[in-house]
């Protein structure tokens, strides 16, 4: 059972006392993004009304004080994902934008003709694409790890297909279409036995697990702020030191320089090499108190919980007739996708709506994965620390509601 006092967590976000068509808001989509509790709030409007001015530029009193803040977070993730050094953490505008730096620039400059990156069969587009793209102006191999019908990835195949020509493995630590858990441990080791580097996607884990980035020993983890309760528009790229060194730039500009002539421009030090140009520094300086919220509640207790409510939803939404659970791996995260017989999860997602119920429908920017389940989507919902067992059995009554108008 958990300790966590859910009321007074609920208490602490204000949108979720507001209605939606007359009824009580239940907001199940928290896979796609999170709702920001008062502290954060609270954090932007302290920024706006005390401290506004750019970072890293200036000498009067402003810009220290927001520089300082700014940095205060970067310390805040670096003890958060239990990094070696603070310059290991660069700031970016989410996950997409990381995972699009590092096959850039570690791609750019290490993928060559013939040689194979390898991804999974249940990956986000971000975590596709950037890699295609990257493949085809190599002349590279894309490789992929196949899926299993419970929605687990086939080791064994992993293991195949590793070879000497795989230089970079990138896998998420949980589907955001699936929940699926992976194995991110065993990928890593088996890949750097290999001779390869490892990127993983954190974006759907970072906000229910607690990640230790030097046990696991990952070469690069990426993750966003808005889905761990914090604003959009800024994520996080953790590198290892040697590899973010050996790397060129991402994008030129300000900040990420030391001197510029118009023959040459040396380039500066770790972290500021990767951060050109003025960043979101309201939500770099608020991603902090999104980082307490979560450590106040305490990582392993919001996991309790959330793996409480995961198993509750799962066993209620086994009462809809003709319900279909898409992934059933053994160990999953805070995500449930379903279908269920004669519907289609668009209209479903309507009438849920109707209801007050926020659920996401469709392919969840995850394709192949519908594909290889032969559906053109499913009805996901996502789980946070907010949400509670009388929301579950909303979203129950509600799908039946809406089987029982479309069926």
């Amino acid at each position: 059972m958990s300790n966590l006092d859910i009321q007074a967590i609920r208490a602490a976000f204000p949108i979720l006392k507001r209605e939606v068509n007359g009824k009580p808001l239940v907001y199940l989509d928290n896979g796609a993004t999170t709702q920001k509790p008062q502290v954060v709030i609270d954090a932007i409007l302290n920024y706006y009304t005390d401290m506004n001015s750019n970072v890293h530029r200036g000498v009067h009193y402003l810009s220290q004080i927001s520089t300082d803040a700014f940095e205060v977070t970067r310390r805040k993730v670096q003890e958060f994902i239990h990094a070696k050094h603070d310059y290991e953490i660069i700031i970016t505008k989410g996950t997409t934008d990381s995972i699009n730096l590092v096959s850039t620039c570690y791609g750019g400059a290490f993928i060559h003709e013939g040689d194979e990156v390898i991804i999974s069969a249940m990956e986000h587009h971000s975590n596709i694409v950037p890699w295609q793209m990257l493949c085809e102006a190599k002349g590279a191999k894309l490789q992929v790890i196949p899926m299993k019908e419970s929605g687990e990835l086939d080791m064994d195949a992993y293991r195949s297909l590793l070879n000497a020509n795989t230089k970079l493995v990138s896998v998420n630590y949980v589907s955001n279409a699936l929940g699926t858990i992976n194995p991110v441990k065993e990928i890593i080791d088996l890949a750097h036995a290999a001779g390869a580097v490892v990127l993983i996607d954190a974006a759907q884990a970072i906000q229910h697990i607690k990640i230790d980035v030097q046990e696991l020993d990952v070469d690069f983890l990426v993750f966003s702020g808005h889905k761990m309760y914090g604003p959009t528009g800024v994520g996080v790229l953790y590198g290892k030191e040697e590899l973010l060194n050996k790397m060129p730039p991402y994008q030129g500009g300000g900040d990420m320089i030391k001197d510029v002539t118009f023959e040459k421009t040396t380039y500066n030090e770790l972290p500021f090499k990767f951060e050109a140009g003025t960043p979101n520094i309201e939500a770099g300086i608020t991603l902090n108190a999104a980082i307490d919220f979560i450590n106040d509640l305490g990582i392993d207790n919001i996991k309790a919980y959330e793996d409480e409510l995961l198993a509750y939803a799962t066993e209620k939404l086994s009462e809809v007739e003709g319900i279909r659970f898409i992934g059933t791996a053994k160990e999953k995260s805070s995500v449930i996708s379903f279908v269920v017989d004669g519907t289609h999860p668009y209209d479903i997602g309507v009438i849920l709506d109707k209801l007050g119920i926020a659920v996401r429908t469709g392919h969840h920017c995850a394709q192949p994965v519908m594909d290889q389940f032969h559906i053109p989507g499913t009805v996901r919902a996502s789980l946070a620390v907010y949400n509670t067992k009388e929301e579950i059995d909303a979203l129950v009554a509600g799908v039946k509601r809406a089987v029982a108008m479309l069926v």
